[in-house]
């Protein structure tokens, strides 16, 4: 079992939830194919740019959809309807949320649920790219947030997740297990 410097328990969570936060999952369907939509954002505890889904946390009195499709609005400017819930999963979440990370080792922020109780539901979001508020994106961020949004072909996640850590970004694990997922599901034609 880990010491009590190595686990860190997450206390904030709404006393209504049954979660700390949310990923989204959002594919924006473009004329050359779906592409999923992600951000780029410096994260110190991993002193790099993380490459990361979109995701927050869950706010007092709210619903895991009702969560992303709010988070998904702030951070990229999308506007969407949630379809999706997924069970509830353990995952560190991200790596600010549980406090002290400096003291773990690098591979543990991200995906560790022996460290850190944090727990998410991923949420697919469906975004109609015909509407006119995802014409013109505002997004609506915090003082403290700096996000870059992008997306990447689905057909090649793999591959571009491997280029981008190559080229000196970090992966967060939820991209990483989706890409791994859709090699997977190739590889054996399910």
């Amino acid at each position: 079992m880990p010491s009590a410097q190595q686990v860190q328990l997450h206390t904030t969570r709404p006393k209504d939830s049954p979660v700390d936060g949310v990923g989204i999952v959002a594919i924006l369907q473009k004329p050359s194919g779906p592409e999923l939509l992600l951000q780029k954002q410096f994260r110190p505890p991993v002193e790099k740019v993380v490459i990361e889904i979109p995701a927050g946390l869950v706010d007092a009195g709210e619903s895991a959809g009702e969560s992303a499709v709010r988070e998904l609005r702030e951070e990229t400017g999308y506007h969407g309807v949630a379809a999706e819930i997924s069970p509830i999963m353990f995952n560190g979440m991200l790596p600010t949320i549980c406090g002290g990370l400096e003291k773990l080792p690098a591979h543990v922020y991200d995906s560790d649920p022996g460290f850190c109780n944090t727990n998410l539901n991923m949420v697919h979001v469906n975004v109609d790219m015909a509407m006119p508020e995802n014409q013109e994106l505002k997004t609506e961020l915090e003082e403290n947030e700096f996000i870059e949004v992008f997306s990447l072909p689905l057909t090649n996640l793999y591959g571009e997740c491997k280029r981008l850590e190559e080229e000196g970004y970090a992966i967060d694990a939820r991209v990483g297990t989706l890409a791994e997922g859709i090699e997977l599901a190739k590889r054996w034609r399910l």
